[in-house]
């Protein structure tokens, strides 16, 4: 049997567990994302405890970025640009390596996540499909013909630009881009509470539909996916997701022959709260393309 080391790193928590190769989660934790070095210890530390009665493959790592993904670059497998204090320029896959003695697979947070939901989950047998993650930041991931999409960089879609009639979006690069209007982190300043917070009827959750279904249009008619699937702490209001499907029928206004209901394209994660996880799996599978051995 072979065991894999899967962490899923997000902006608020590192989602972390051992798995054996039939995808049996073996043990698991969470660790708050603090500053890089408290936040590196614990995660060592559990897979070290593990590592005394395990002998683990290699890691996967499915990481909030932006990640550098250039294998050519000095600074390849390194968060790079991101607004979480601390982490810009933070060399996580080469210390997880050196740290853990072991191969580590890495891509972003939603290539990771797509990934596992093409494999897994509720995007199998589709030729293009997108992970969007709507929770802290906003991001998606696309696999298109069986491959992560790698150009220039992976995918950011969370900095598409998008009408809105909010006046100043919060991302500290681009304003009102669709993580500056639509990340909870967005929400929590545009709305003064949390999502998590806001009552069934508050007109936050009419224009936040509006904003995810004008990003998913853009998607629809740029990528042409079978599935666009929407996951991350914000989509678990569960009057969410039909009011964006209403949306972007609305916005569609008739034109393109899908051949499938928008239900049917736009849906929730097969996986659930696995895909990231299983999508760090499977990078730690060889599955992607980038390592650090």
């Amino acid at each position: 049997m072979n065991y894999y080391a899967a962490i899923e790193a997000g902006g608020t928590k590192f989602n972390c567990a051992l798995i054996s190769q039939d995808k049996q989660i073996i043990k698991q934790t969470r660790i708050p994302t603090t500053i890089p070095e408290q936040t590196l210890d614990r995660v060592i530390e559990f897979f070290k405890e593990l590592q005394k009665q395990y002998t683990i493959s290699s890691l996967g790592l499915a990481c909030f970025g932006p990640i550098n993904l250039d294998s050519s670059s000095i600074q390849y497998g390194n968060i790079t640009t991101t607004p979480k204090p601390g982490w810009a320029d933070f060399p996580i896959s080469r210390q997880l390596a050196k740290q853990l003695n072991l191969p580590v697979f890495f891509d972003s947070d939603v290539n990771g996540a797509i990934l596992g939901e093409y494999l897994w989950g509720a995007a199998k047998h589709s030729k293009v499909a997108v992970y969007v993650t709507i929770g802290t930041g906003f991001g998606g991931g696309i696999i298109a013909n069986g491959q992560i999409l790698h150009g220039l960089h992976h995918p950011e879609m969370g900095h598409m630009l998008i009408p809105t009639t909010i006046e100043q979006g919060h991302c500290p690069f681009h304003g009102s881009c669709i993580e500056g209007l639509a990340s909870g982190t967005s929400m929590a300043k545009i709305w003064q509470e949390p999502a998590e917070k806001l009552i069934d009827r508050h007109p936050a959750w009419q224009l936040q539909s509006e904003h995810i279904a004008r990003f998913c249009y853009n998607l629809l008619v740029t990528l042409a996916p079978e599935k666009i699937i929407l996951g991350g702490g914000v989509m678990q209001n569960p009057a969410l997701l039909n009011m964006t499907i209403e949306n972007v029928q609305k916005i569609m206004a008739g034109y393109l022959t899908l051949g499938k209901s928008m239900n049917e394209i736009i849906v929730e994660p097969g996986l659930a709260q696995l895909s990231g996880l299983f999508g760090a799996l499977a990078l730690a599978q060889g599955k992607g393309s980038h390592s650090i051995c």
